[in-house]
Formats: C-alpha cells, structure tokens, sequence
C-alpha cells in the first residue's frame, strides 16, 4: 500500500438479518464513518449498488422465492435488526468493528434502473437504539455528577465499564428523570459539570473505543497524536511524510470581537434569582479565570482591556439549584456552588471554539474524536526560513471536534473539524 490515501481494503463488510450473512466488499461504492464531540453515538453511511440475484425472497412475499436485490428481498426494513459489520484497512491503521457492528438506521433505494439500483444506508451504533426504548425515572441526588452519568450509562443504556471513559466530577447536580432519554440526561449534565481538577464544562460522545464523558479541560491538555504539515514541498524540518500531509485546509471561523463580546466570552456579571432564599445574587467572570492549554498561554481579549467594572455582556437567569433540594436555606458546597458552573461553563464552550478549521488528511484511523494533533503551516514570508518553514501564529495544538473517514474505490482520507481556544504553539513546545 502505496500511501495512506490510497484505496483501502474492505477485510469485512457484511450485512446480516434473520441468520443470514450477505457480503458487500464488492457491491459497496462509499463508506463514510463519524464520529463528534457533539455526538452521543457513532453514526455511518454507505451506499451499495446491487444488481440482483442476491438473496432469494421469502417464501412469504414470493411463493417462488426467486432471487432479488438485498433491499428487496431480505428486506431492508431499519427495524434495528440489521447489522453491518466491517473491517476497513489502509496503511495507517484499521477501523474495526466486526465484534460491535453498528445497526440499520434507515435504507433508501436511492436509484433504481431495469438492472441495478444503488442502495444508501445510514448506520447507528447500538445504544443510539437503546436510548430511544429507555427513559430515566428516578431521582438523583446525594452524589456527584460523574456518578450519576455512571449509572445511567451502565445500568440503562448497557455500556459495559470497559466500555465507558469518565472524569470525576466537583460537583453534584440534583434532578429528577422525567422520562427523559439518558442521552439528554448525561448531555443535561455535561453542561452543569466542574471539572475535579479544573474547569466547568463536559462533552459525552462516543468514539471507537467506547463512550466518554471528557472535561474540556482535560481534552485539551493532552499532547498530540499525529503531527500534520501544509506546504507545497516536502521539507524535512517538519516531515517529509506525505501519509501526514495537509491536502486542504480552511478557517471556518476566527475571532469575531463584536460577537464574541455580545456572548460574553471576555467577561460577563450575572445576576441571579435564588428560588431558595428569594433573593438576587451577582457574580462575575473574566477571560482571564480560564487557563489555556491548546495555544499560548496568554488567550486574546479586547484591545481596551478587561476592567473589573466592565462587562461586555450582563445575563439574568434563576439559580440552577436543581429539582430536589427541600431546604429553604442552601447548604451547598464551594464546589458545587451553580454560580460557580452556571456562569462560567457558557464561556468555556465559546471559548473553545473560538477558531474552527476545517482540514482534510491522506486516512488516518488511528484519528479519533477529542484527539489532540498538532498542525504546521507554511509560514509565507520573503524572508529566510531557517528558523523554521512553521507559521508561528496559526500554526499548533488543535482539539477534533469531528472527523469522517471516508472510503471510495479509488481514495481514502479523514477529513475533521478542528478547533482551539488560542493562537500559536504552547510555550512549552509542546
């Protein structure tokens, strides 16, 4: 295999329903797979192209049982007993999922001529299924969040522990189920989540290793996994790897003062209604109370400065004290204070993605959502580059937010969204 952007080997790629196992390595014309830190489950698509003579009929839609295409057929009905199971290889790794295969969301058959037709599948991993027959009903309350989610991962939606990745919690969230779906719930949850060893603000998602309830702040601290490089020559200060080669890459987003100001993302006063004491309480954040690990150290503000006096935003909302706390007096923690989460955690996702790029590489597998790569670009300049052929602003540490790895027969590659909350390479190096 030549490079990482070449063809990939379709090991396995079967569908299965009622005991019978079709292969599709030679039908199948795209497969794409996702994954988001925005995104409780993996998803997939791909489309297949039949011709026929595939799978005979059953006996009780055709007496003769002649053969037919699989949508036909088998039939494609997305009833949630279809499985595909695949084992993709290109030269940098594998995407394996021939022991957990993802599920039938939905089938379209999207051409159909005398002949052939062409056949597109949306694919979904077993607990999106899951999470749509269950609903939480009980109270919770008297323990951390991290604990909560812990629960209703396990004992709801049948994650299995080695399945399930989850940072402790500062704090507790006091609430009750309401027959929502865990989905909601632990998502609900990431968003009124302290970090135990830093920050507010959580992402539950699902990659191939399972489902994670992450704390940005431990996300983005990470070192990288890969190094990418964007020029035009291969230059052996960076890596003359073209496995590892930038073919696109674009800025979505940037910092926008006047929006950024307008969400408050530099500081921010709000003022709060406590439905406990019945009284109006004031907090405020600044910028500057956010460490920054992808970038440098120092993260941008306005050029006037951030004086405590000033606000660029001023919020008005009632305390999230929760839904089961009986007392009239509060007896919260420093930890678990709502005005210390509830305010900052809006300023902590924004921050985040401050800056969206959108960067496409040669198929990478190894790649997975809430990764950390870190990314050189060419620095344009006349003049001489021996200091380095880096730009040293935009080029560093960037957080994916999601990545697709797609697959055709002629190329594969894994194209990502990529953000960070600061410009530049750590100071560390790093």
């Amino acid at each position: 295999m030549a490079n990482a952007a070449d063809t990939a080997n379709y090991e396995i790629l079967t569908l299965t329903k009622d005991g019978k196992e079709l292969a599709l390595e030679g039908k199948t014309t795209s497969f794409d797979y996702y994954e988001s830190l925005l995104s409780p489950n993996i998803t997939a698509v791909m489309t297949f192209v039949d011709t026929g003579n595939s799978v005979n009929y059953d006996k009780k839609y055709d007496p003769q049982e002649r053969k037919g295409t699989i949508y036909n057929a088998l039939p494609l009905t997305g009833t949630g007993d279809e499985e595909v199971r695949f084992k993709i290889t290109s030269k940098l790794g594998t995407l394996d999922f021939s022991r957990t295969p993802l599920y039938v969301n939905s089938a379209v058959n999207s051409d159909q001529e005398s002949n052939r037709e062409a056949v597109f599948l949306s694919l979904v991993s077993k607990t999106a299924i899951t999470n749509q027959e269950t609903h939480v009903k009980k109270n919770y309350t008297g323990r951390s969040n991290s604990a909560s989610v812990s629960i209703i991962a396990e004992n709801l939606l049948g994650i299995p522990k080695d399945k399930l990745e989850i940072d402790k919690t500062a704090n507790g969230y006091p609430f009750i189920g309401n027959m929502k779906s865990p989905f909601e719930v632990i998502m609900m949850l990431a968003a009124k989540s302290t970090f135990d060893d830093g920050n507010p603000g959580f992402f539950f998602y699902e990659t191939r290793d399972g489902h994670k309830f992450k704390a940005i702040d431990n996300l983005i601290k990470k070192s990288a996994v890969a190094e990418y490089y964007k020029t035009d020559v291969n230059v052996s200060s960076v890596n003359s790897n073209t496995d590892f080669k930038i073919s696109s890459f674009s800025i979505n987003k940037n910092q926008n003062l006047i929006n950024a100001m307008k969400s408050g993302v530099y500081s921010s006063r709000r003022v709060y209604f406590n439905p406990q004491t019945f009284q109006e309480e004031e907090s405020s954040f600044s910028i500057e109370d956010l460490p920054q690990s992808l970038g440098k150290s120092e993260p941008p503000k306005p050029k006037s400065g951030l004086k405590s006096d000033k606000y660029t935003r001023v919020l008005y909302s009632v305390k999230d004290v929760g839904a089961l706390s009986s007392q009239v007096k509060s007896t919260e923690t420093t930890s678990s204070k709502p005005q210390e989460w509830q305010g900052e955690v809006q300023m902590r996702y924004n921050l985040l993605m401050a800056q969206i790029a959108k960067i496409q590489v040669p198929c990478n597998p190894n790649l997975k959502a809430g990764d950390v790569i870190k990314c050189h670009i060419q620095v344009i300049t006349d003049d001489d580059k021996v200091q380095g052929t880096s730009d040293p602003f935009s080029s560093g540490n960037y957080l994916i937010m999601d990545l697709c790895h797609h697959y055709d027969p002629k190329n594969s590659y894994t194209a990502m969204t990529i953000v960070r909350d600061t410009y530049g390479f750590k100071k560390s190096g790093g």
